[in-house]
């Protein structure tokens, strides 16, 4: 069991680092980097052969494109088409600068709401409606 657990880990990068700094300097046509999931990608040779068009790579320039790319639904094809463009990772102490995007399946409760509202409100709806419903249904 304890083998199996090892072999779902991601294998540490053994590659170059890039820091968040280093990496948001690259944001023009002649040097052209994006961060995809913290692993960096110099696009600069990909730009005009990009299905989508230079611009959409151009906007992601020099920083995190993750959630971009991830929208777009690329192939697989596509996918390990970006392998052959990796050059590095950010560095670790970099990940936690980078914008995340929240999670859409978490939702969160302030704490100054109290959670009698939650089913008050759609209650006192529900009685409206009906309320509602007999009185058309009398005439």
């Amino acid at each position: 069991m304890v083998e199996a657990a090892k072999s779902e880990q991601k294998e540490p990068w053994r590659g170059q680092y890039y820091t968040l700094e280093e990496i948001q300097k690259h944001n023009h046509s002649q040097s052209t980097w994006i961060i995809i999931h913290n692993r960096i990608y110099d696009l600069t040779k990909f730009l005009e052969e990009h299905p989508g068009g230079e611009e959409v790579l151009r906007e992601q320039a020099g920083g995190d494109a993750t959630e971009s790319f991830e929208d777009v639904g690329h192939s697989t094809d596509a996918r390990s088409l970006s392998d052959t463009f990796i050059i590095g990772e950010l560095h670790p102490d970099d990940w936690e600068k980078i914008q995340k995007p929240a999670d859409p399946y978490i939702t969160t409760v302030e704490s100054n709401s109290s959670s009698w509202t939650n089913w008050v409100i759609p209650a006192i709806a529900a009685i409206i409606a009906v309320l509602m419903y007999r009185f058309y249904m009398s005439e």
